[in-house]
């Protein structure tokens, strides 16, 4: 990952820059720091993907998700949501004698109610 030109990310960033200069209605994203600060690109994405990888735990991992095609990364949310909730295998309690007991009363009152 680092000391790796981002080449791909940074062309693609160029091309969302232009097209906001092109777009009068998306003027207002665009600020002329940008353009200076593209010069960091390899910083900024070394510095990103080492607090990434310092930052997550077994227990509580990032997750990097590719945000440049909406299904696509709706997909990938959806299936780390699954596989998560399917790793905690999750069930229902186990009702013990006594709470059992007392659902039975329950159960006996609401049937003698008209």
């Amino acid at each position: 990952m680092a000391n790796q030109p981002k080449i791909p990310d940074l062309l693609k960033q160029k091309q969302r820059f232009l097209a906001r200069l092109d777009d009068p209605v998306k003027n207002w994203k665009f600020a002329e720091s940008d353009v200076r600060e593209r010069e960091h690109w390899d910083d900024y994405m070394d510095a990103y993907e080492a607090m990434i990888r310092h930052t997550a735990t077994r227990e509580s991992p990032w997750f990097v998700v590719p945000a440049d095609n909406k299904w696509f990364t709706r997909l990938v949310v959806a299936s780390v949501v699954i596989d998560t909730l399917e790793s905690l295998k999750l069930s229902y309690p186990k009702l013990d004698k006594a709470r059992r007991k007392e659902l039975d009363s329950a159960r006996t009152v609401l049937e003698r109610q008209e």
